[in-house]
């Protein structure tokens, strides 16, 4: 086996890896956007998600050798980067970001019966 086929085939097992593990990252991103359970950790995961895409990208460009995607790289990391901070001044507007949106509340302090519990004497 030569230097040159032995680079080629390294360089397909490499990107073949590369790829295998961005399509697991991908998939765990969009669980925990999923579950959240909040608004800030569903944010991280669209921040985490771009990320994998933009390695996506890179791993194709490597792979087709257009240097068109290295362009749409960075265009998509620009977009993802103003998306970033457009969700996180909404989170500061907004505010109370601790709380999840399937939580229980606590009871309110109307609700709450001082005294003897029920089925004593």
């Amino acid at each position: 086996m030569t230097l040159l086929k032995f680079s080629e085939l390294f360089l397909d097992t490499a990107l073949d890896l590369a790829l295998a593990i961005l399509c697991l990252a991908f998939l765990l991103t969009v669980i925990r956007i999923w579950r959240g359970p909040t608004l800030p950790d569903r944010v991280l995961g669209l921040d985490v998600l771009t990320s994998t895409a933009i390695g996506f990208i890179a791993v194709i460009g490597i792979d087709t050798g257009f240097t068109l995607y290295v362009d749409v790289a960075i265009a998509l990391g620009l977009v993802g980067f103003l998306a970033t901070i457009s969700f996180a001044r909404f989170i500061l507007a907004r505010g109370d970001t601790e709380r999840s949106p399937v939580s229980v509340t606590e009871p309110v302090a109307d609700e709450i019966v001082l005294g003897e519990p029920e089925g004593r004497p």
